[in-house]
């Protein structure tokens, strides 16, 4: 592997788990551990990363900031992280080459991104982190929808959002939560669940990507309603009485990559 692939790979993987060790490049990419450092020290020079001992951790001005009780980006990628992966893998197999998908923000669809980084489609995305992903892509028709930004989770919201989305459609719509309980879908803003309401409005498939820990969960904003979702993917840490109790309102995808 060249060092600018590795390098673009270094950062991947720091926007989706915001960190990575010495070890991983090493196994990851078949260098020694005197490149892997290299690497690291290299992008450190640039100003793209934070170098920490045996690793480095993703430069985002989100983890400075707080709002209200909301956990940051950071904090919430390295929450399940092999779940949330299985969950991006078992997702991309949904998706056909020439479709048209939305992605929202999110770790979980952040790691969808990853996935489809050299698929042949068109993604639409109000999220500033899955785009920054996708951007190096030459098989991607991307769209990023403008906004205002909320820094926490770089996502675009608010009317200019939901204007730009309210014009389009798409194949498969892919949305993450913070919280589902019985029949309600839930976020901590109402500004994002607003522009997610409205992209899954506008899609002919409507696809939920959550992790086995936000189900019996409550969030502050209520967006959509889980029996107008056309499939659920989760991992397989689910227990069969979720599976019973969520089943009756959506069809449930086990990842079990």
């Amino acid at each position: 592997m060249k060092k600018k692939e590795r390098h673009e790979k270094i950062l991947d993987i720091l926007k989706v788990d915001g960190s990575i060790k010495v070890k991983d490049i090493i196994d990851e990419m078949n260098v020694s551990d005197m490149t892997a450092r290299r690497d690291l020290d290299t992008l450190a020079d640039e100003g793209l990363l934070i170098r920490t001992h045996g690793g480095a951790q993703f430069l985002d001005s989100t983890s400075t900031k707080e709002e209200g009780h909301e956990k940051t980006h950071i904090e919430k990628k390295v929450l399940q992280t092999n779940e949330k992966k299985q969950i991006a893998q078992r997702a991309n197999d949904i998706i056909k080459d020439g479709e048209t998908v939305f992605i929202g923000p999110g770790t979980t669809l952040e790691h969808l991104a990853v996935e489809l980084k050299n698929r042949n489609i068109r993604v639409i995305t109000n999220s500033l982190p899955v785009f920054l992903i996708l951007h190096p892509s030459t098989t991607i028709d991307l769209i990023l929808i403008g906004g205002e930004c909320r820094e926490i989770t770089g996502a675009f919201v608010g009317s200019i959002a939901i204007n730009n989305l309210e014009s389009l459609t798409f194949s498969k719509a892919f949305v993450s939560a913070n919280a589902v309980y019985n029949n309600s879908i839930a976020t901590y803003s109402d500004l994002e669940g607003e522009v997610q309401r409205v992209a899954l409005n506008n899609a002919v498939e409507k696809i939920l990507l959550v992790d086995s820990t936000k189900f019996e969960s409550y969030d502050f904003y209520n967006f959509y309603q889980l029996e107008r979702m056309n499939l659920i993917v989760t991992d397989k840490n689910v227990t069969t009485d979720i599976i019973e109790k969520y089943e009756k309102f959506s069809k449930i995808v086990i990842a079990d990559k």
